[in-house]
């Protein structure tokens, strides 16, 4: 789960299947890359069946997304043609930004806005395979204190700005691109499940969180505690924040241990008959069942909480 701390962007998740093929149609570079016949292959494979909700054409559906996708990542790993297309790309992003894309169709984001996009990740990721990717994965725009969640085994990727990032544990990292490191190519293609949806399933909102008691100063300043509760048993997060000196945030104990660390200001953490300074980049660990109390020493703290229940999610 990534919680955004300063305005963001990036890549989440396979794109609905109607931008996916009109990108094919449009963006003769991509065309070029994946392959004429692929590209036809796969518009023709999903065509009447990109909202189908039936298991058969679902299955399909993501078939026909690993045989493109594998298509541009194995293509991709000719430097030659890679270049080449690559440069072609970022042309057409260059001196025709309002038509690029074909203003890019069923997609969220104008073919000016995209152009753009091409045109940043070229200057910092020249001729990368990455920059083809953008077709076939969600753009995501989030602002401060908003969250989107990634599954398992979903491609992703963080293209700028702070996060607040929380993940269970992981055995793995398979690149795809904008990097210089190794693109493990066979095994990103056979692992990926291949979903496909609109950015909007994966973002999140945040609700108020009910275990926390935020005393009548904290209030009164317009302090708050939300609860970011992903689909998942492994972890939650609170992000708090206290807008007055001398504000405190009181958390119930829960069964389960939890990671606090402040991203704002200045405070401290009290567990027990324990007070620590609590201040940016510090964190702390708080054992299951522990009464936490944070208190604000400057006019605006702000902490995130990640922790888990052994016993499963309280009911919010």
């Amino acid at each position: 789960m990534a919680i955004a701390i300063t305005p963001f962007d990036g890549l989440c998740g396979f794109r609905p299947l109607k931008q996916i093929s009109h990108f094919l149609k449009t963006v003769k570079p991509l065309r070029s890359l994946v392959g004429e016949k692929e590209s036809d292959d796969f518009i023709s494979t999903v065509s009447g069946q990109e909202t189908s909700s039936s298991d058969s054409a679902r299955s399909a559906n993501k078939q026909a997304i690993q045989t493109v996708f594998s298509s541009v990542m194995n293509n991709g790993q000719s430097s030659s043609r890679l270049e080449s297309c690559a440069s072609d790309l970022v042309s057409a992003a260059t001196s025709s930004p309002s038509s690029f894309a074909d203003n890019a169709g069923p997609s969220p984001t104008s073919g000016e806005e995209l152009a753009k996009l091409i045109q940043r990740l070229h200057s910092q990721f020249p001729h990368d395979l990455g920059l083809f990717l953008v077709f076939f994965l969600n753009y995501v725009q989030l602002s401060p204190g908003e969250a989107m969640f990634l599954q398992a085994d979903d491609i992703h990727a963080y293209l700028s700005g702070d996060i607040m990032e929380c993940m269970a544990s992981s055995d793995n990292v398979v690149r795809a691109g904008f990097t210089p490191k190794f693109k493990d190519v066979d095994t990103l293609t056979n692992m990926l499940t291949y979903s496909y949806a609109p950015i909007e399933e994966q973002k999140m909102n945040p609700t108020d969180y009910p275990y926390v008691k935020l005393d009548a100063k904290a209030y009164g300043a317009g302090s708050s505690a939300m609860l970011y509760d992903p689909p998942i048993e492994e972890f939650s997060v609170v992000k708090t924040e206290i807008k007055a000196q001398g504000g405190k945030a009181t958390f119930e104990g829960i069964e389960g241990p939890s990671i606090v660390i402040c991203t704002g200001g200045e405070g401290t953490i009290s567990v027990g008959n324990t007070t620590e300074e609590l201040k940016t980049g510090r964190v702390y660990f708080v054992g299951a069942t522990a009464e936490v109390v944070l208190e604000g020493q400057s006019e605006e703290f702000v902490t995130f909480k990640a922790f888990c229940e052994l016993g499963g999610k309280e009911s919010a």
